[in-house]
């Protein structure tokens, strides 16, 4: 009897692991999520994973909040809010709150800079020369970068594609520098961002074609790289024992991750002079061209562009989510276990907890599953989960409906049947205290 009872919930348990599937989500594709955001709440700045301490800290809350105002507000409304119920409603709201992951996910890609595709580059001019640079690309159709001329140290909108004939050519672009008509060419391959900058040379102009950041920001932080137009060697203090030389007459340094933060006096030297860089702000996700260049009185400046723009949707936006996730996690944990315990023979609690602890493994499986095999875009992957987890739902509430819920005398009769009769009294006290 004690088997035939266990067998009974361990069949509601088959749709379980989906839940968990979501649930588990936390502390993974939620957490690269937030690292995609902007996470300076004005009064404190976030760590992508310090999110997950609302979840602990809304179960605290939450489940006095249902036992003592939910739970009895829907009882007063005549509704038979059994614990099935309150499992398939938990269900249902970490659906919504999937929804919501893929509509935040959505706001976060369109703020991202778009990727180049197969035979296709994208490409940006810095103009470095002291007057304005007309740019167009030689070939089949001549096109301009800009129908205007580009101005000096003038930033971009934005960058600017063009189409390969095959993954790695030769560009030819046409410079028109006051009267000066300069051609030069530059390789480059496909799926990659460039930058072209353009440079006095004497009295002409020339180019050099440098290769820009690529997901280089994906961890949240911010990254920097610097253009030495002096005809010293730099030598630049980041703090925090980050530094890098950057060489004489146009070298690139390659790019370092920073923490973000304001960064008004940044220490430089060269071989027979010290000097402050103003770097301004270096907000999260972004990627920064700093150019040196001393054209005013005031000594060397950094002239500040941006590769890679700064992550603008706030971290607040992962609230909602938190929110519905963590009441689903209330009225779905709390209410099985509760449930299953008040099903189970007493000799099979243990089992029974087993069993509940691997659903959640198996649900874990799920998730490194689809991981590794789906190629999906992530806001659709969590679009399927939340509908996996609907459909999940109709069948575990179909089974909810047909089950029939053992009462306690029931489960408790056979063990009773044992009890010797010159125990009968300490045995029945004693299972009073129990159930008290």
């Amino acid at each position: 009897m004690d088997v035939k009872a266990l067998t009974r919930i361990l069949f509601l348990y088959i749709p379980l692991p989906m839940f968990w599937a979501l649930l588990e989500q936390q502390g993974s594709r939620w957490t690269l999520q937030a690292t995609r955001m902007n996470r300076n709440l004005g009064f404190i700045v976030l760590q992508p994973d310090q999110m997950q301490v609302l979840n602990p800290l809304l179960v605290l809350i939450f489940i006095p909040l249902f036992d003592l105002v939910i739970y009895p507000l829907v009882s007063k409304c005549g509704i038979n809010f059994s614990s099935l119920r309150k499992m398939a409603v938990g269900m249902i709201l970490a659906c919504l709150a999937f929804a919501v992951v893929a509509v935040v996910e959505t706001k976060v890609n369109e703020m991202a800079p778009p990727q180049p595709g197969p035979q296709e580059i994208f490409l940006q001019v810095l103009n470095l020369a002291d007057d304005e640079v007309k740019v167009t690309v030689v070939g089949d159709d001549n096109n301009s970068l800009l129908p205007e001329s580009i101005r000096s140290f003038q930033k971009m909108p934005h960058y600017s594609k063009l189409h390969l004939k095959t993954k790695s050519q030769d560009f030819h672009f046409h410079l028109k520098y006051h009267n000066l008509s300069v051609y030069t060419e530059h390789s480059v391959e496909e799926k990659k961002w460039y930058s072209l900058i353009i440079r006095e040379d004497g009295e002409s102009i020339s180019s050099m074609m440098v290769k820009d950041a690529e997901n280089i920001t994906t961890n949240g932080m911010t990254a920097v790289r610097f253009l030495n137009t002096l005809h010293k060697e730099v030598n630049i203090n980041l703090g925090a024992d980050i530094s890098l030389n950057v060489g004489e007459d146009y070298d690139v340094s390659a790019y370092r991750t920073v923490q973000i933060g304001e960064y008004s006096a940044v220490r430089c030297k060269t071989e027979d002079d010290d000097f402050l860089l103003n770097l301004g702000l270096l907000n999260f996700g972004a990627a920064y061209l700093f150019v040196i260049t001393n054209s005013t009185r005031q000594g060397p400046q950094a002239w500040k562009t941006e590769d890679i723009p700064a992550n603008k949707i706030s971290i607040a936006w992962q609230l909602p989510q938190y929110v519905l996730v963590t009441a689903g996690e209330v009225m779905f944990s709390v209410t099985g276990l509760e449930f299953s315990y008040s099903q189970a023979p007493s000799s099979m609690k243990s089992v029974l907890q087993a069993a509940w602890l691997l659903t959640i493994g198996v649900g874990n499986f799920i998730v490194l599953t689809v991981a590794q095999f789906s190629d999906l875009v992530q806001w659709v992957e969590f679009t399927l989960f939340s509908c996996l987890l609907l459909l999940v739902c109709l069948v575990f509430s179909i089974m909810g409906y047909y089950y029939v819920p053992l009462k306690s005398e029931d489960i408790q009769e056979p063990a009773a049947k044992k009890i010797p009769h010159i125990q009968e009294n300490t045995i029945n006290l004693e299972t009073k205290n129990t159930k008290l």
